[in-house]
């Protein structure tokens, strides 16, 4: 299949994984790649630019198709060195970036100089028009469906996507909501030219995070999510657990008043703990509301095959079946 983002990255399928903290390592965006998508290797999950050096020197050991790196642009009291994270991605031989978070604008100067191609996250279509016009090659629209940070406008990409086909001239890929060939279809019929999945891939054998993570994800319903720091304006939608109901309950009392310190210990640092050692109660961590439609763990490319083949079937079949004689 063959689309604006197919050619803008030299892939064969238009399915992007998306960088995803403590996912995002070389084992899972080789994978991704070695199967026709983008694999993204999440960039401060690595700690250093030096580790970061190394993870993309391991990925390179195990695949030889086009893969990236996220970088997620913090806010102003977090300081990374982005300089040298920059810096190990274009000595890595890296072309293709992921940026999140805060507009990437003030190191657009250095990607561009190291030649990479810029994806930026974007959850309305202010923030893509002005990912457009800061020179960002493509854009990754998050619907209010998607895992992580969905934005303060709660729009679904049921209208999201198609405003932003209406708006903007560079290619984007759908994120939020995608799992199989029949969100591949719809987003190219609302005006995407691929998709970006971050929960969906995470249940897939070679995504190097505990069993107990996967098994969770296969079990929720779309039912089981929740919107946690809305009263920070820094929404995010995250598993419900025990941990998550504490914070629900926190800001049910605290209401406006609710600081960051007053669930810091349910939110800071619980990454590791969760991924890696497979406490699922340990804190609040990112998931999206399409766990419902995740049922099994198959192999990377497993999946993307399937999604492939499905989208087809249903363009070929279905979907011109309708047109009649």
């Amino acid at each position: 299949m063959k689309t604006r983002i197919t050619e803008l990255l030299g892939i064969r399928h238009p399915i992007i994984q998306g960088g995803m903290h403590y996912v995002g390592f070389a084992e899972l965006a080789a994978a991704v790649s070695n199967a026709g998508g983008l694999g993204i290797i999440t960039g401060l999950t690595q700690g250093t630019p030096e580790k970061l050096a190394k993870e993309i020197a391991r990925c390179r050991e195990m695949t030889d198709q086009p893969f990236g790196v996220n970088l997620t642009f913090l806010p102003g009291f977090a300081n990374p060195p982005y300089p040298e994270y920059i810096d190990a991605i274009v000595q890595g031989g890296v072309k293709i970036v992921e940026t999140a978070g805060r507009s990437p604008e003030a190191y657009m100067p250095a990607l561009k100089a190291g030649g990479i191609k810029v994806i930026h996250k974007c959850t309305s279509v202010r923030h893509s028009l002005k990912a457009q016009k800061i020179g960002c090659d493509a854009v990754s629209v998050d619907g209010f469906e998607c895992g992580g940070h969905p934005g303060e406008d709660d729009v679904p990409n049921f209208i999201l996507l198609p405003r932003a086909a209406e708006e903007l001239s560079i290619p984007f890929v759908a994120s939020g909501g995608m799992a199989d060939g029949r969100s591949l279809v719809a987003a190219l019929a609302l005006g995407a030219d691929g998709i970006n999945m971050g929960t969906r891939f995470i249940a897939t054998r070679e995504a190097p995070v505990h069993e107990n993570v996967k098994q969770a994800i296969v079990r929720a319903t779309e039912l089981d999510t929740r919107l946690i720091m809305r009263p920070l304006r820094n929404t995010e939608r995250v598993l419900a657990n025990p941990a998550v109901d504490r914070i629900v309950e926190i800001e049910r009392e605290k209401g406006a008043a609710t600081s960051i310190d007053d669930i810091r210990e349910l939110v800071a640092g619980v990454y590791p703990r969760v991924m890696q050692q497979g406490d699922m109660d340990a804190g609040a961590w990112s998931c999206g509301m399409v766990a419902g439609l995740i049922h099994d763990v198959p192999t990377v490319k497993e999946l993307v095959d399937r999604i492939m083949s499905e989208a087809e079937g249903l363009i070929r079949k279905r979907l011109e079946g309708m047109l009649g004689g």
